[in-house]
C-alpha cells in the first residue's frame, strides 16, 4: 500500500490477557498492510505477557512496566508511534470491520482528527451503532476515541493530561477542536466496544471533570452553555445514588 498513510494501533492493557488476545486477533485481521501495533502493558501479573510474545508477529513494540493510568499509557504509546495517525484500541476494543482501515484510508482525508460511529455492547449482548456526530465544541465527547485517528504530531503536541483519568481524551479533542485542527466525520462505524462495565460512579466522576475541562478551556458563554446540562446530570446520578 505505497503512498497510503501508515496507522500505528496503541493497544494499552493490564492484566487483560483474554480481552488482548481478542483485540490483537482481530486487529491481525484488517486488509490494511500499512500499519504498525504497539502495546503498551501496566506490568500485568496474568497471563498477558504469554498473549504478547505469542502475537510478537502482529506486534510492532511494546512496553510492560507500571505507569500512572490509562492515558499514561497512551501516551508511552504515542511515543513510541511512528505511523501518519494513531487510533487506541485497548484491550476488549475491536474494529467493527476487516476492512475498516481501508475504507478510512483508501481515499485522502486531508484532516487532522478522522473519526466515525461506534458499536456497542450492552449488558444484554445487544449491539447498536451510535452515531457520531458532526464537529462542534460539546459538553461531552461527540464520538469515541476508539473510533477516532489522530495525527501524531498533534499527540506530540497536546499529550494526554493524565490529571484527568476519566477525561483527558475529552480535553484533548477539545483543545484540538479550540486550535482549529481540521475534523472529518465518517459515516460508518469504526470501532466496537463493551460498555457492560460502565456504573454510574465511574460516570458521575467523568462528568465531574467534564466540568473541570469547560472551566480551564471554555469562556464565560460557553461556560454558560455547557455547564448547566452537566450540573444537572450529575445532580440527578447523586440523586439516584441517594435512593439507593
Amino acid at each position: 500500500m505505497v503512498g497510503f498513510p501508515k496507522i500505528t494501533v496503541i493497544t494499552v492493557c493490564m492484566n487483560a490477557a483474554d480481552a488482548l488476545e481478542r483485540t490483537l486477533k482481530n486487529i491481525s485481521q484488517q486488509d490494511y498492510s500499512n500499519m504498525e501495533v504497539i502495546v503498551v502493558d501496566g506490568a500485568s501479573t496474568d497471563s498477558t505477557p504469554d498473549v504478547m510474545r505469542e502475537m510478537s508477529g502482529l506486534i510492532s513494540r511494546s512496553v510492560s512496566e507500571k505507569d500512572k493510568g490509562i492515558y499514561d499509557a497512551m501516551n508511552k504509546g504515542v511515543g513510541m508511534a511512528t505511523g501518519d495517525y494513531c487510533i487506541f484500541m485497548n484491550a476488549g476494543d475491536e474494529f467493527a470491520d476487516t476492512d475498516t482501515l481501508s475504507r478510512v484510508f483508501g481515499r485522502d482525508r486531508c484532516a487532522d482528527v478522522i473519526y466515525g460511529d461506534v458499536v456497542k455492547k450492552g449488558s444484554d449482548d445487544n449491539r447498536y451503532v451510535k452515531h457520531a456526530e458532526n464537529p462542534h465544541n460539546a459538553h461531552r465527547m461527540f464520538f469515541c476515541h476508539q473510533s477516532s485517528f489522530v495525527r501524531r504530531e498533534c499527540l506530540r503536541e497536546f499529550p494526554f493530561d493524565i490529571r484527568y483519568t476519566m477525561s483527558a481524551d475529552f480535553k484533548l479533542f477539545k483543545l484540538l477542536w479550540k486550535c482549529g485542527k481540521k475534523f472529518c466525520k465518517l459515516d460508518f462505524p469504526i470501532a466496537l466496544f463493551d460498555t457492560g462495565g460502565v456504573s454510574n460512579t465511574h460516570r458521575g466522576d467523568g462528568i465531574s471533570q467534564n466540568i473541570m475541562i469547560i472551566k480551564e478551556l471554555d469562556g464565560f458563554l460557553d461556560r454558560l452553555r455547557l455547564l448547566p446540562r452537566l450540573y444537572f446530570v450529575l445532580f440527578i446520578l447523586r440523586l439516584k445514588s441517594c435512593m439507593k
